[in-house]
């Protein structure tokens, strides 16, 4: 349920025939209003204005409880002596002005009112005997509780309020970099070469043979093998460059032969990405 508003009408309301004050026609050149994109420089004679348009909203409350605690701490009354007269009185007062305007939304309000003076009621009589040794009742007692619980919570719900959102307080940082058009290829690590290797080892045991020779494998003769492997090709994949049909010291010298041309810097090997394939190309332009 919504808490009600204080309002006040304007003062001319009784008196349909009141004229109001004629506005400048011009006030410093500026327009006071634009009416279809035209400038409207004064006010039209027959312009009505409906007297609900004329509300001040003094105050807003989310309960009777909230307008008793209003009330109290308005006054400076003691929430556990609380005097019944004034405080009934001020709450009467403002259920009437909301009851004139809005009965479904004072409904609630009404049963506190009957509330405190059923308190104020039992408060004229004379208190009811008890055993000997005990105070009689305070027909307060069960109103101050609850206005203490509902301070405390209003207090807690104001704190938590206070703090920090996201969306209402603050936002999150966005940077947006531009990235370079040309791609920057990462860099080949030694794992990267190693798990290569690794794999054309384990296709290279596949292929067994049984003829027993010796073979004088120069690194020298490798470096050009692969130079002309590479030559008028823009890329050749890491492993075109090696043939495991002519057995593991091949591939061995091969290996070693295309480490030594990384050396002297005649090719490059390049990557795209982490895990992707790895190639190799000449680090020259031939003339």
């Amino acid at each position: 349920m919504s808490g009600p508003e204080a309002s006040a009408s304007r003062p001319d309301d009784e008196d349909d025939g009141a004229v109001l004050a004629p506005m400048p026609e011009v006030v410093d050149q500026v327009a006071l209003a634009r009416l279809y994109g035209e400038p409207l420089f004064a006010l039209p004679n027959d312009l009505y204005i409906p007297p609900d348009a004329l509300e001040v909203f003094l105050e807003a409350f989310e309960g009777p409880l909230d307008l008793l605690l209003y009330l109290i701490r308005k006054q400076n009354f003691n929430i556990l002596d609380i005097p019944m007269a004034g405080l009934t009185r001020q709450y009467l007062t403002y259920v009437d002005e909301i009851r004139t305007r809005n009965l479904e939304l004072a409904a609630e309000y009404l049963l506190m009112a009957a509330m405190l003076i059923e308190i104020k009621s039992r408060m004229l009589l004379p208190p009811k005997k008890t055993a000997e040794g005990e105070e009689a009742e305070d027909p307060r007692a069960e109103l101050v509780r609850r206005l203490l619980e509902y301070e405390q919570a209003k207090l807690q719900a104001a704190a938590i309020n206070a703090l920090p959102t996201y969306g209402r307080d603050f936002w999150k940082a966005q940077v947006y970099i531009e990235q370079s058009l040309q791609p920057r290829f990462p860099d080949v690590s030694l794992a990267d070469l190693q798990s290569a290797w690794a794999d054309i080892l384990k296709r290279a045991k596949l292929v067994q043979h049984h003829k027993i020779s010796r073979e004088e494998l120069s690194v020298r003769e490798h470096m050009s093998y692969v130079l002309r492997m590479l030559q008028g090709r823009r890329f050749v994949e890491f492993e075109a460059l090696f043939d495991p049909s002519r057995g593991v010291p091949v591939l061995v010298v091969t290996f070693i032969a295309m480490l030594e041309l990384a050396k002297e810097t005649l090719v490059e090997i390049t990557q795209a990405e982490a895990f992707a394939p790895i190639y190799v190309r000449l680090a020259y332009s031939p003339t």
